[in-house]
């Protein structure tokens, strides 16, 4: 029973390191796997990528264009990763200098 138990968990552990890309060190097949990521987006991706590693979501999203916060999670939800790390939307929307808050 353990040998079965212990065999299920290693499954379950290369399953999940399987399914993760992380867009540091993808190939453009292996982004082109993520649904919503076809060619000319694994194009950009790559692109920007030679100017340096992407640090983390919010970098990713800034630095490649037609990426937002809805497609960053999409993307995440289908195993893409920066760093290791899956996107959480932020809870906080930037603030712009000299904007004030709507009067009542």
């Amino acid at each position: 029973m353990l040998k079965k138990l212990l065999a299920f968990m290693a499954l379950l552990y290369a399953a999940a390191a399987w399914a993760a890309v992380d867009v540091n060190q993808a190939t453009a097949a292996e982004l082109d796997s993520i649904k919503g990521i076809g060619p000319g987006l694994s194009g950009k991706i790559i692109e920007e990528r030679k100017q340096g590693a992407f640090k983390d979501w919010n970098n990713f999203i800034e630095r490649v264009r037609g990426v937002g916060e809805a497609s960053a999670g999409k993307f995440s939800a289908e195993g893409l990763t920066v760093n290791g790390r899956g996107f959480k939307a932020s809870t906080a929307a930037p603030t712009q200098a000299g904007a004030s808050a709507p009067k009542k």
